[in-house]
């Protein structure tokens, strides 16, 4: 018989920088007045925010950055990471999202192409291949174009850092709690196949749409999903147009999807809540978030009928988890689902958790008011 390798714990640390008010690129703020630049492609005024070094106590694999911001009409971030090491830069600057809440006038993208000796950007994540990278460092440029009356607004900035993943990925370290035991969260119930064919040019149309789904089912959870005159222009309007609009407004042209981890929470950030992508190490932190009324969105990777209730392949795949049984097993909100009654789904805990961290590193979004508080988070905070 074969004898299990003993948990090993996997180095997660999240930072995150809320903004005051006036750091924008308005006229006269102190941002701008810090920070004013020339001219560049067509832009007025540029104002640049930089966070502090963050140092976190390991050597760093992966950062995920998420952000909320404002961005009038016409307006856009750009959103640049670097790795530190001791007390100095360790790699140059990567430019993670061109952002814009709207995309009538500005392509919001991920960037591609960006490789080096030290690292390299696959999408939403810095990938450190090559440098020692022990801390990282956030810029945030914000970008008015001539003419526009408002300047863009940051509200939050901050980024999750993990270490490599041993190669015995243990789970449970921390018993979980039983807190969390036997709730269910009323997060209602939204099926992305529902839109299969519609709107192609956001993705692919629903059958593609999990993540804008699943961002759309939390804040509706929150009652603070889009007003009606946000998403009239979706006709027809189909089965739910809120969720048409969320996979319009996620969209990554570069990476031709609505999937962008931090462009759904910079989205879900517009609409009265605070949010940020983290990972988690297991179940039991994510039984936290729940015994505290906070749904999640998590990302898992798995083979068909590999976790009994999921009967489909995936490389990536995101569904909300809202609740756990009083046994323990995870339940879900899988917007893969032929209808909206049949979205919700119980799964066996040590297989869910397996192909979670697996396939995303544990990842989840967190989305919430800012009058709800988080859990305490653990010795090392990935929260």
């Amino acid at each position: 018989m074969t004898t299990a390798a003993p948990p090993t714990w996997r180095d997660i640390a999240y930072r995150g920088f809320h903004l005051p008010a006036d750091t924008s690129s308005g006229g006269g703020d102190a941002l701008l007045a810090t920070h004013r630049g020339l001219a560049l492609g067509g832009v007025d005024r540029r104002g640049t925010w930089t966070s502090p070094p963050v140092r976190v106590g390991f050597v760093v694999d992966e950062v995920v950055p998420s952000w909320t911001a404002d961005t009038p009409d016409g307006c856009w971030i750009e959103v640049d990471l670097r790795g530190w090491h001791d007390d100095a830069p360790s790699t140059g600057w990567y430019r993670l999202a061109r952002w814009a809440a709207d995309d009538r006038a500005v392509r919001r993208t991920s960037v591609p192409g960006q490789r080096d000796a030290a690292a390299r950007v696959d999408t939403d994540t810095l990938i450190v291949t090559g440098a020692t990278v022990t801390g990282w460092q956030a810029r945030v440029t914000l970008c008015r174009p001539a003419g526009s009356p408002n300047g863009p607004v940051l509200r939050s900035i901050g980024a999750v850092a993990t270490g490599p993943t041993p190669s015995h990925q243990g789970y449970e370290r921390e018993p979980a709690s039983t807190a969390a035991r036997g709730i269910v969260l009323d997060v209602p119930r939204y099926s992305q196949r529902l839109h299969a064919g519609q709107y192609p040019q956001w993705g692919g149309g629903g059958d593609s749409w999990c993540s804008p789904t699943c961002t759309s089912m939390v804040l509706a959870y929150w009652g603070a999903e889009p007003t009606p005159e946000h998403y009239a222009w979706v006709q027809p309007s189909g089965p739910r147009p809120v969720v048409v609009h969320a996979a319009r407004h996620c969209y990554d042209h570069a990476y031709a999807g609505a999937g962008n981890w931090p462009f759904n929470t910079a989205y879900a950030g517009l609409h009265g809540v605070d949010a940020f992508v983290t990972r988690l190490r297991s179940l039991a932190e994510a039984e936290a978030f729940v015994a505290a009324g906070i749904p999640l969105i998590v990302s898992a990777a798995f083979r068909a009928d590999e976790v009994p209730g999921l009967g489909y392949d995936t490389g990536g795949h995101l569904m909300v988890l809202v609740g756990f049984t009083a046994g323990g097993d995870p339940v879900l909100n899988d917007p893969y689902a032929p209808d909206d009654e049949a979205v919700r789904r119980t799964v066996p805990r040590q297989g869910f958790e397996a192909v979670w961290q697996r396939g995303s590193g544990g990842v989840a979004y967190v989305l919430r008011p800012a009058s709800v508080r988080l859990p305490p988070p653990p010795a090392q905070p990935n929260w």
